[in-house]
């Protein structure tokens, strides 16, 4: 399945929260943080002007970004977890 988002959506695919601390502690799943981190995988047209224009999502499909903890809506496509975001949602992109 093919998602399609409108406006200024963003489809991020969440990437794997780390599975040991920096000193080597393996976590349960029930103390690991929700990822904030994740790869764009498709993006809307952008926002609509009042002019009747679109302003452009400043993202590109593959680039990696940060986001806020609790953003956005979490759902499932094909078994696999995706965020659906706003671009103004979107914190950073990673270079």
């Amino acid at each position: 399945m093919k998602l399609n988002p409108l406006d200024d959506r963003v489809v991020v695919e969440p990437l794997s929260a780390e599975q040991t601390t920096a000193g080597g502690i393996v976590l349960p799943d029930s103390a690991k943080e929700k990822p904030q981190r994740g790869r764009v995988i498709a993006i809307g047209p952008g926002r609509l002007l009042e002019s009747g224009d679109r302003c452009p999502v400043a993202l590109a499909i593959g680039d990696e970004v940060l986001f806020a903890k609790y953003g956005g809506t979490d759902i499932e496509i094909e078994k696999k977890e995706v965020k659906i975001l706003r671009e103004s949602d979107i914190l950073a992109k990673v270079v």
